[in-house]
């Protein structure tokens, strides 16, 4: 069994992540800091499914990890002003 753990936006990622997962993490956090968004307080949390790493940012950015591929996917909240077709 493997334990999660958290770590602040700026700080270094858990070494056990596997190398396209940290990588996925800074270019979230460039991103963050090319927008100007301000990240004080927020954190990483990183938790193990099924022997995977999925992490989470406190914005809801979620970063899963696929061992098959050794690739990591970003998935990103997008927040939309309501516009006149939204149901009500």
């Amino acid at each position: 069994m493997q334990l999660g753990t958290r770590w602040a936006v700026g700080e270094n990622p858990p070494a056990n992540l596997p190398e396209v997962v940290t990588y996925a993490v800074s270019t979230v956090e460039e991103e963050l800091t090319a927008t100007d968004i301000d990240t004080a307080g927020w954190r990483w949390t990183l938790t193990w499914l099924e022997g995977n790493p999925v992490v989470e940012l406190d914005d809801g950015t979620v970063i899963r990890y696929n061992a098959a591929e050794d690739s990591a996917t970003i998935t990103q909240v997008v927040e939309t002003e309501p516009s006149d077709y939204d149901e009500a």
